[in-house]
């Protein structure tokens, strides 16, 4: 059983930042790539940034400079550092797992989600 739990959602004003967090638990052998997922109202969910073990980090074109994913892999959280934010970053915010299992399966595990709401 694996448990993905983000926090750290709230309603801010434009410009403003927050830090999103994410916690892994339950049993797995390890973690793979981890991610931060996004889903605005009437739109498909649409990848944010992802965090590779080794370090290695991605992000989308329209949050690039802006915010910034980081991973503490000993402990298996995942934090988004979102700066000069603006009303379209309005979304639910989704963390996502690569997680191996002890059963040699791979599996992604998604979280609840947490709403970002941005106001002008």
């Amino acid at each position: 059983q694996v448990q993905v739990v983000e926090s750290g959602g709230d309603s801010v004003q434009s410009g403003g930042s927050l830090r999103l967090s994410c916690a892994v638990s339950g049993v797995y052998s390890s973690i793979g790539a981890m991610g931060w997922y996004r889903q605005a109202l009437g739109k498909q969910r649409e990848l944010v940034a992802t965090a590779w073990i080794g370090g290695s980090t991605k992000y989308a074109d329209s949050v690039k400079g802006r915010f910034t994913i980081s991973r503490d892999s000993a402990k298996n959280t995942l934090s988004l550092q979102m700066n000069s934010l603006k009303p379209e970053d309005t979304a639910v915010y989704y963390c996502k797992a690569d997680v191996l299992l002890w059963t040699g399966g791979r599996q992604d595990y998604w979280g609840q989600g947490t709403q970002v709401t941005v106001f002008s």
